[in-house]
């Protein structure tokens, strides 16, 4: 069975299992009522035929069944709810494997520095990569995901790193699962881990803190005592001026006491989605799974664990908590040195946790991002982890490769191998026949090598290359470019990229070269700007309708012809979207204009 048909097969399983629970909860909630309109029924006539003492005993009796009743009922709504958020998980993995863009979340918003590539190649944004990857439950994970598959500039050890990790999880279908779960179950928002952070690079006065809380509890024993003996020992009330005294030390602290419990306010709202998360990992399996369990270490094996040490942060967050009603916090802070109590509990947790929260969070985060690509590597049994090394020959060998935007059945895959650097491959076809579709194939899948994921393809190995796409360009009326300017600048960029003293070479895809210009320059100039690119220190494809720049491979065995070719049956265009070696022997622009009812003859007279 496919991945589809077991997605398929689970779905509907789980929905199995909620109805009869549904059916359930319904009988209980009705067994509720009941028990509410029988017990009070049952008191009003023990009332009347015994006595008031035994009716309340009766109402009581009836409290106790109903309270185990709710408790009962309250299970199975929690399973009613475990499993319907389970099964939209699945349904959620079924529509990205679908491609079902109608239905799927929109893109969340990213911030990239460079969006040059993610432009070019549909990595972000509507219908994208990222949309498609993006199963991720906090915004830095969105965010870390995005940054992995833009990056141009490939980290080996990095994405090495996390290439083993997902290999583990992608065989880990129940962790992935309950690491979605386990947050969704909590809180349905996403995870902002920064929130949790903020409090930590908050300025808190500790020693201020730490002087100022037993002056506060003895102002405050000292108005308790004093008001006591006022009230009934007949004492003066001198209990004013230590209450007084007490107001003017807590306005003096004031800002301070401000700044610390304010903290502990925004982060409580983040502490219990975290929790959930954390207590998670303390607790699930790492059998089998060594890096995966590296990468967890910091949630193990500890005394107190993490979850407890998040634990006694909420309790402190929760006496802070307690302060929104101005009522009760007057009262707490006349009977208890309230607020210098919490602050300073607050201000010694944040020292006890300084060292290790940031590091649980970011493990959090990385893991959120990382699950998110294993997602894509379970749904894609076909796709492969590729191999990116420096020793690499050829510099780039790739079998059956596709692109992970068009559906399986759909997508039609094909080979790739480039030999040595300063090959260029020109690749040449008709409209429509899938140039640019292979120019994206082959980028998108060195994005996804990059961020750790699977590529689509049977077999991938390629040297690490920086990366440069002039595939999606625009001109741009607010800065005065005109189109073929925009598209000089992108080439004149890849010279500069090309010629820069880098480490790593690079891998290039050019989309129709100047084709804003006239056919007469732009042949010209396509001829002139390949043969700067030959030999040097990179690799690329170079789509053109120009079949003259096929020609070039008769004088220079660093540059090699490919084509797509079209045909023409029943009155329709029919493309294969198979790459072939050679240049091609067909163009079909006639053809679809005819088809259109165009004119494509030559007219003559006047």
């Amino acid at each position: 069975m496919d991945s589809e048909g077991i997605l398929n097969f689970e779905i509907e399983r789980l929905g199995k299992r909620i109805k009869p629970l549904e059916e359930r909860s319904n009988r209980v909630a009705l067994l509720r009522l009941a028990i509410v309109g029988v017990g009070i029924g049952a008191a009003f006539l023990t009332a009347l035929l015994w006595n008031g003492t035994a009716a309340w005993l009766v109402l009581g009796l009836a409290l106790v069944v109903f309270l185990g009743v709710v408790i009962w009922h309250r299970r199975f709504e929690h399973w009613i709810e475990t499993l319907t958020l389970w099964r939209a998980l699945k349904e959620d993995r079924l529509m990205r494997l679908q491609l079902d863009w109608e239905n799927l979340s929109p893109p969340r918003p990213i911030d990239l520095k460079d969006k040059a590539l993610a432009f070019d190649l549909d990595l972000t944004g509507q219908r994208s990569v990222h949309q498609l990857l993006d199963t991720t439950i906090s915004r830095k994970g969105t965010q870390l995901l995005a940054e992995w598959l833009t990056g141009s500039r490939p980290d080996v050890a990095a994405l090495t790193a996390r290439q083993r990790i997902v290999r583990e999880l992608k065989l880990r279908d129940r962790f992935r699962e309950r690491f979605r779960l386990t947050y969704r179950l909590a809180l349905r928002r996403e995870l902002e881990g920064e929130n949790l952070l903020e409090w930590l690079k908050t300025d808190f006065p500790s020693a201020r803190l730490a002087r100022a809380l037993p002056i506060a509890a003895i102002l405050v024993t000292a108005n308790l005592v004093l008001f006591v003996l006022w009230q009934f020992f007949l004492y003066p009330p001198w209990f004013f001026l230590t209450l007084a005294a007490y107001i003017a030390f807590y306005y003096w602290n004031q800002k301070a006491l401000e700044n610390v419990l304010g903290a502990m306010a925004r982060v409580n709202a983040e502490l219990d989605k975290f929790r959930a998360i954390v207590q998670y990992l303390e607790r699930a399996s790492y059998r089998n799974a060594p890096h995966l369990e590296t990468l967890c270490a910091s949630f193990l094996n500890r005394a107190p664990t993490p979850s407890r040490q998040l634990r006694d942060t909420q309790v402190i967050t929760a006496g802070v908590g307690l302060r929104n009603n101005p009522l009760l916090a007057v009262l707490l802070n006349v009977i208890l040195p309230w607020d210098f109590l919490f602050a300073y509990l607050a201000d010694r947790q944040r020292t006890r946790v300084a060292a290790t929260l940031p590091e649980w969070v970011r493990v959090a985060q990385e893991l959120d991002a990382l699950i998110a690509l294993a997602n894509f590597a379970a749904l894609h049994p076909e796709a492969t982890f590729p191999e990116i090394r420096a020793d690499a020959t050829p510099v780039l060998s790739a079998s059956e490769l596709g692109h992970p935007l068009i559906p399986v059945r759909e997508r039609v895959t094909n080979g790739l191998e480039i030999g040595t650097l300063g090959q260029v491959d020109i690749l040449t076809g008709s409209n429509m026949a899938g140039k640019s579709t292979f120019l994206k194939t082959v980028g998108v899948n060195f994005c996804l090598a990059y961020a750790g994921a699977p590529v689509v393809a049977s077999a991938f190995v390629a040297r690490p290359f920086r990366l440069h796409a002039c595939i999606r360009i625009s001109d741009s009326i607010v800065d005065g470019f005109s189109y073929f300017y925009a598209e000089v600048k992108c080439l004149r960029t890849l010279l500069e990229e090309l010629q820069a003293e880098q480490e790593l070479p690079l891998l290039y895809l050019v989309d129709e070269i100047f084709r804003g210009t006239n056919n007469r320059e732009r042949l010209i100039g396509s001829r002139a700007y390949i043969q700067t690119l030959l030999g040097a220190r990179g690799v690329g494809l170079i789509a053109t309708h120009d079949l003259e720049l096929a020609h070039l491979a008769e004088n220079n065995a660093l540059a090699r012809n490919y084509h797509f070719r079209d045909d023409v049956s029943n009155g329709r265009l029919i493309f294969d979207y198979r790459l072939r070696e050679g240049p091609c022997p067909t163009t079909n622009a006639l053809k679809i204009m005819e088809m259109e009812g165009l004119p494509v003859g030559e007219r003559t007279g006047r």
